[in-house]
């Protein structure tokens, strides 16, 4: 399932050339994946007290189109398991038009705070956390 966040693009993020700064699609994509969590019912104080945290280990940022001030953008979030340790975030952030700006790709992995090791089952892990586990599966 691909979620998605409604995001405006703020003055205060624009580069000297009038568009979007490139570290702020970073941090649009890092909003998605928190609000993915939190519907999902794993807020950031839930996965902690169990024991748990998400981590980014890689990223691929493809800018495609600018974005300027005002813009409304729709940022998605899917999370795509394979068996092993880590999963894969693919995320866009698309105009209103529908237009691609960015295409947002990375391996991620659910940290035990412990051990300070990757869990070995995230997607598992993860699903019995959640209230909505649904929401998590791409």
């Amino acid at each position: 399932m691909t979620f998605s966040v409604d995001v405006a693009v703020r003055g205060y993020e624009l580069d000297t050339q009038g568009h979007l700064n490139q570290a702020v699609y970073l941090q649009y994509a890092e909003h998605a994946r928190w609000e993915l969590l939190r519907a999902a019912g794993l807020p950031q104080g839930k996965l902690l007290a169990s024991g748990v945290g998400p981590v980014q280990l890689e990223v691929r940022v493809r800018y495609l189109r600018e974005l300027r001030g005002g813009e409304r953008v729709r940022v998605t979030c899917r999370f795509d398991y394979g068996t092993g340790k880590t999963f894969t975030l693919a995320q866009q952030i698309i105009k209103e038009d529908g237009t691609v700006a960015a295409e947002i790709t990375g391996v991620a992995g659910l940290l035990d705070l412990t051990a300070r090791r990757l869990v070995d089952d995230p997607k598992g892990r993860l699903a019995a956390l959640a209230g909505n586990p649904d929401l998590l599966t791409g």
